[in-house]
């Protein structure tokens, strides 16, 4: 009797070995980023998978934001969509209207999570929330625009602070060319720097890119940025760089402006916090510089800036395994302890305040390769975002960039005059704009 229970024991032991373990439930999530930071996503779904073991998320990149947009789109088509999609900050509208998508609120809910949206800094979640506030996606990878300067520079002149003003810029400039310096400010006219040199520009100084609140309130919004400030804007630089103040660097030149002023060849340069690491590790020995918001107009009242990068859609169609590894994934990419990692080997910012004062906490900013990071917090924090500052919600906006990148390139060119010009980006950014409306036609916005 006893050898047959020993033997049947030992049967089940061995049954037991033999029997795989439980399978991981597999998600996919696709996204648009390449080269370094591509494989910094990699690491952040490695953390995932191995902080966990009943699920296995997948990545995939895409190579780029509109490739990530427009692949995931036809692979819905053909029901192959992944489970998770990272999609640019211009791209929400056409997410909105899509009805392809799972809201990420009520995903999490229905998955036993509990995030406290408030926690999410307002200047970027207003960015991706409906008109009633409501967060279809989770904001991932963001970032706002800064100003660089060169300290040493600035020294020579007599000057221990960044510029606050247009007018100070204007000011500097002229005694850094005295002083010898070449390119005292760089900019880039391409297409994708429309994101600084009119989104954060309009925000900033609280006016609009288009009208009915940019989009926020309906499909037949107008572009009118041919009528506010941006308009003198634009004028000044032209102005300036035919006096030689400002420099135009891009890559179809062979050095952009980051490169210019990681070597010291140019010293203001307006670009994203997300470029902060890039000068950090490049910057010619003894460079000395920092960070500051950008400049507004004297008198005006400063506004927050806007969010730039993209946030993480979940998509209808997969199975409730899916959305449940779904929900782990994205209530640990929100921890506070991934915001650090997640800062750390990139240049984005926090994007929940649990998060940021984490990190502070950590002593994440009192570190030198990190110091002037906060900035970028401030900045999108500087005012409660108004109707004009919490994003923009116009379709087709990629196009519209392109469109802007031209009317720049014409007037800096000397091929129009900037009236004219900016004319001609806002007649053909509408074109655009109707034929969005008209693909959604009988649908509205969130």
């Amino acid at each position: 009797m006893l050898k047959k229970i020993l033997l049947a024991t030992v049967a089940v032991v061995l049954t037991s070995a033999a029997a795989p373990a439980a399978d991981k439930t597999k998600f996919d999530f696709w996204f648009g980023l390449s080269g370094d930071l591509e494989k910094r996503v990699q690491d952040v779904c490695g953390r995932f998978n191995a902080a966990q073991g009943d699920f296995e998320v997948v990545c995939t990149s895409q190579g780029n934001y509109d490739a990530a947009l427009q692949n995931t789109i036809a692979a819905f088509r053909a029901n192959k969509q992944p489970t998770v999609v990272q999609v640019y900050d211009v791209g929400t509208a056409t997410m909105m209207l899509s009805e392809a998508f799972y809201p990420a609120n009520k995903l999490m809910t229905d998955n036993g999570y509990d995030i406290k949206w408030g926690d999410y800094i307002h200047g970027i979640s207003s960015y991706y929330a409906t008109s009633k506030g409501e967060m279809f996606s989770f904001p991932f990878n963001s970032s706002t625009a800064l100003l660089y300067w060169n300290k040493a520079a600035f020294e020579k002149i007599g000057k221990t602070e960044a510029p606050k003003t247009w007018e100070e810029v204007e000011a500097d400039a002229t005694k850094l060319k005295a002083a010898g310096y070449e390119c005292p400010v760089a900019i880039n006219i391409s297409a994708n720097e429309s994101w600084q040199l009119l989104e954060q520009f309009s925000a900033l100084h609280n006016e609009p890119i288009a009208s009915k609140n940019n989009g926020f309130d309906g499909l037949d919004a107008e572009l009118v940025f041919n009528k506010t400030k941006f308009v003198k804007y634009v004028t000044d630089l032209k102005k300036w760089y035919d006096a030689g103040l400002v420099k135009i660097k891009a890559k179809e030149q062979g050095q952009d402006m980051v490169q210019a002023f990681a070597g010291g060849d140019c010293q203001m340069i307006m670009t994203s916090v997300g470029d902060h690491g890039t000068v950090a590790k490049t910057a010619k020995d003894g460079l000395s510089w920092d960070v500051a918001p950008l400049p507004v107009y004297a008198g005006v009242k400063r506004q927050n800036s806007l969010v730039g990068g993209a946030s993480l859609w979940v998509l209808k169609g997969k199975s409730p395994a899916e959305y449940k590894g779904a929900a782990a994934f994205l209530a640990f990419i929100a921890k506070p302890e991934s915001a650090l990692f997640w800062s750390t080997v990139t240049g984005y910012i926090p994007v929940t305040t649990s998060g940021f004062e984490y990190m502070k906490a950590q002593g994440f900013y009192d570190k030198a390769p990190y110091k002037g990071r906060e900035v970028a917090i401030a900045s999108l924090t500087a005012a409660e975002p108004s109707a004009v500052t919490r994003g923009i919600r116009l379709g087709g906006f990629t196009q519209i960039r392109a469109e802007v990148g031209n009317g720049l390139q014409e007037i800096f060119s000397g091929k129009s005059d900037v009236q004219t010009a900016i004319d001609g980006i806002v007649t053909r950014g509408n074109a655009v704009l109707r034929r969005f409306e008209a693909t959604y036609k009988g649908k509205t916005l969130p």
